[in-house]
């Protein structure tokens, strides 16, 4: 009964407007679309088993991080486009490029990891770049699609009338993880997500699925940095308070985290005993010397 109410009302506004239908389905039918690139199987292409225990990161402070897009992998979507991944990558870099242990944040496109999978391919670029950590952006966006026969539309010489019928849901994931190549370890990783859905018509789906697939990754990315703040402020309490599972040392040779904290210590308390005796030195002996 509602197929046909559709059917009537398309035929009423088309006779009214002397136009014709554009374009019609009234058949329902499903479809899903994934775009995503995986940092597993990008460092362990073929599948390659990671290593039983990894070696433990050396940070040498202040520190330079490549960022990148991980190359799409097996991807049925699109996925974000240049403009969409390169404007991502700067919001991280902006949020981050201030921290005192950064020296510099550079963004390296995503064309240099393309056919370098593998901890190997990452650090000649890691080398090509001379950074210490690579800082490396892998999603997953899956996109589902119902048309039914409510999702038609239809022109008058007043206008476009579009009746909205297809239904969408968009689920987004972006992560943001830390490795280091040298030990070909994790240092730090986390993740944001976005579900959203909406109705949108078969004449402008596609347009529509674009704009709310772009919402996704930009949502998603949001809430990733929000995260990944969080993690970095944890990671910080750790390694000042000798916990994290890293080996700190700054660039001019001095050592870092806990053992360099205990060194200051130990010093300071050192040359307060030496002020202290020298304090406490016999008069005598303090006029002995004038």
């Amino acid at each position: 009964m509602r197929r046909w109410l559709a059917v009537c009302l398309a035929l009423a506004g088309a006779s009214l407007g002397g136009c014709v239908l554009y374009p019609e389905q009234f058949a329902g039918n499903a479809a899903r679309h994934e775009s995503n690139s995986s940092l597993v199987d990008f460092l362990y292409p073929e599948h390659q088993l990671p290593p039983r225990e990894n070696s433990v990161p050396e940070l040498h402070l202040p520190l330079r991080v490549g960022l990148a897009f991980l190359p799409a992998h097996g991807s049925s979507g699109p996925g974000p486009d240049a403009a969409l991944r390169e404007e991502l990558l700067e919001r991280v870099r902006q949020r981050f490029k201030d921290r005192k242990f950064v020296s510099e944040i550079v963004l390296i496109p995503d064309y240099y990891l393309s056919g370098r999978g593998g901890f190997d391919g990452l650090a000649a670029v890691q080398r090509l770049y001379g950074a210490d950590l690579m800082a490396l952006v892998s999603y997953d966006q899956v996109m589902h699609g119902d048309a039914n026969e409510w999702s038609i539309g239809y022109v008058t010489i007043v206008g476009a009338y579009l009746l909205k019928g297809n239904r969408y849901d968009v689920a987004t994931l972006v992560d943001l993880a830390v490795v280091d190549p040298a030990s070909r370890s994790l240092v730090l990783r986390a993740g944001g997500t976005d579900v959203r859905h909406g109705n949108a018509t078969l004449a402008n789906a596609d347009l529509e699925e674009r704009q709310k697939s772009g919402y996704g990754f930009s949502a998603a990315a949001d809430q990733m940095i929000e995260h990944f703040d969080t993690a970095l402020n944890g990671f910080e309490s750790e390694v000042r308070a000798g916990h994290a599972n890293v080996r700190v040392v700054h660039k001019d040779g001095s050592g870092g985290g806990a053992i360099g904290l205990l060194e200051l210590s130990l010093l300071g308390a050192w040359r307060l005993l030496s002020r202290g005796r020298r304090t406490a030195q016999d008069p005598a002996e303090r006029r002995s010397a004038a």
